[in-house]
């Protein structure tokens, strides 16, 4: 049976720096054109941040965590992070969890 790795919590700076790396290889360009819209606190309703993703389960209680927004090429991408867990939010139509 894999172990999953488990994650180091990290800063609201570094947890940015991740998010922007993920969206710029998803949509295929510079980390530069990526800009930062806002960050907030926030508490999710689970241990998937809300944004669970295909047969997986969590567990149910609230999880402190922020919700990130970005944007680039004029679409905006929210990233909800908690800890060292980063995902992203509805992106064409899907949750996904970050590496």
């Amino acid at each position: 049976m894999k172990r999953k790795k488990k994650k180091m919590p990290q800063t609201r700076e570094e947890t940015i720096e991740r998010a922007k790396g993920d969206l710029a290889k998803r949509l295929g360009v510079e980390v530069s054109a990526i800009t930062v819209d806002g960050t907030e606190d926030a508490e999710f309703p689970n241990g998937a941040l809300g944004a669970p993703v295909d047969g997986e389960m969590s567990m149910m209680m609230i999880t402190p965590g922020w919700k990130l927004q970005l944007s680039a090429g004029g679409g905006q991408y929210e990233y909800r992070a908690s800890g060292g867990d980063l995902r992203l939010f509805r992106f064409e139509g899907k949750n996904f969890v970050v590496e």
